[in-house]
């Protein structure tokens, strides 16, 4: 069960490591304290990879928001299953990955990891209710 916490913990680390690539993308668009009062407002005077950084950082927190239920859900099951295990393992791995992919542009890697990592999410979500039911 220690996967589901793990898979939270390093899904939370993967949320922060997207929001350093869009400081980094800001850096570049030199960002001021003035930018402050409407940070959104810079997207334009961002270069083309930190625009993808910013687009990035909003799926990741998105994804957290998909998948931590299915984690808590399979924590507070107790779910046991080797499948789910495998599938919160990978959640946030291919999340590592989609980061990297969104940020250097390689869409076809991109898709591909948001489709794992839906699946990912969707199997524990799948073994979480049926750890429920079973128990009642």
């Amino acid at each position: 069960m220690a996967a589901f916490a793990w898979a939270l913990c390093l899904m939370g680390a993967v949320v922060m490591a997207s929001i350093v690539l869009t400081g980094a993308g800001r850096a570049k668009a030199d960002f001021t304290l003035d930018d402050l009062k409407a940070p959104r407002a810079m997207f334009d005077r961002l270069p083309p990879f930190g625009q993808r950084a910013v687009w990035a950082q909003e799926n990741s927190w998105e994804a957290l928001t998909l998948g931590a239920p299915a984690m808590l859900l399979c924590l507070i099951a107790g779910v046991e299953s080797p499948t789910a295990t495998a599938a919160a393992w990978a959640w946030p791995a291919v999340r590592v990955v989609y980061l990297a992919a969104y940020v250097g542009n390689i869409p076809p890697l991109r898709g591909l990891c948001w489709a794992s990592g839906v699946t990912a999410v969707g199997i524990c979500y799948v073994e979480g209710l049926r750890a429920v039911l079973a128990n009642g």
